[in-house]
């Protein structure tokens, strides 16, 4: 298992902040956007062991995907 004190888990940290900013700024659900990004960084990081990349590009895929129900849920 990898130590906590590493750098993915400052960008976690950072990364969840992000989406819990962006969430109260859009006024959506910003505890469950920043849950959702500390799951998928805790996926990617220790069980799939994917690496710093693999985190940015998970992070990238949620930002995505959170556009796109944004986007489908208006229209």
């Amino acid at each position: 298992m990898m130590p906590f004190y590493s750098f993915q888990a400052v960008l976690l940290v950072v990364f969840a902040v992000f989406f819990y900013r962006a969430g109260v700024f859009e006024d959506g659900p910003a505890l469950s956007w920043a849950a959702l990004s500390v799951v998928i960084s805790l996926l990617v990081w220790q069980c799939l062991r994917w690496g710093l990349l693999g985190m940015i590009v998970g992070q990238v895929g949620l930002f995505v995907g959170i556009a796109v129900f944004r986007t489908l849920r208006k229209s």
